[in-house]
């Protein structure tokens, strides 16, 4: 599709169906940064404390020309509510699974943690890996940090191989402070939901009586 999603928040048209998408990774790694500029287009004050808990919200965006409606959820990434965070996965639509590419830990915790767990909640559903904040991948003061602890920040093309590897949509990556790439990610996640949706609705059904009580039901995979 080469049409891109579009965000639209002043007088959107009147959506006819819509898609939900869920933010997972570590805490402290910018999911919240992240949807909140997306959702109100503007990056929290400096100095001003960034909510810990991000209320559902909504925006209309356009896939070609047909509107729908992107619901958007975080996630606690704290081991804490492991037992209750899986409640809210049903019924989402795609999966935004974030690291931070100045923590190592973080995309470890991708395979270790988060895919298995999506995965087995929701086997069908999409998800993408989401990478940020990219802005701090060259600055001096966090390179020196991890250089501290042997570490280094993770590179686009280790975290495009770990998406292959997992078997995910694809890899996603932005900074939400310098407003780079954000549409981007969310615009992928929504074609993914969209793509997901139309494979979907292409096994189809349909029933043919014949001779006695036999049906015959037949599928139709893409």
């Amino acid at each position: 599709l080469g049409n891109k999603a579009l965000k639209e928040l002043h007088s959107p048209p009147v959506p006819s169906s819509g898609f939900q998408c869920i933010v997972v990774g570590d805490g402290t790694i910018g999911k919240m940064c992240l949807l909140i500029f997306y959702t109100i287009n503007k990056f929290p004050h400096p100095g001003t404390p960034v909510p810990t808990v991000f209320d559902n919200n909504a925006v209309t965006v356009m896939i070609g020309t047909e509107p729908y409606t992107l619901g958007l959820s975080d996630t606690a990434g704290q081991e804490d509510y492991d037992r209750v965070r899986p409640l809210s996965y049903p019924p989402t639509d795609v999966f935004l699974v974030c690291f931070s590419v100045v923590s190592p830990s973080s995309s470890e915790n991708v395979k270790e943690r988060w895919v298995p767990e999506i995965t087995h909640h929701c086997p069908e559903t999409p998800f993408l890996l989401a990478g940020t904040p990219i802005d701090l991948r060259d600055d001096s003061s966090m390179t020196e940090k991890l250089a501290k602890n042997k570490q280094k920040p993770v590179p686009p093309e280790t975290a495009e191989k770990l998406a292959r590897d997992l078997k995910m949509v694809k890899y996603v990556e932005c900074s939400a402070l310098a407003q780079k790439g954000l549409m981007n990610v969310f615009d992928q996640a929504v074609l993914a939901a969209w793509r997901m949706e139309k494979h979907l609705s292409c096994k189809w059904k349909w029933k043919k009586k014949s001779w006695g009580k036999s049906t015959y039901i037949r599928q139709n995979r893409l």
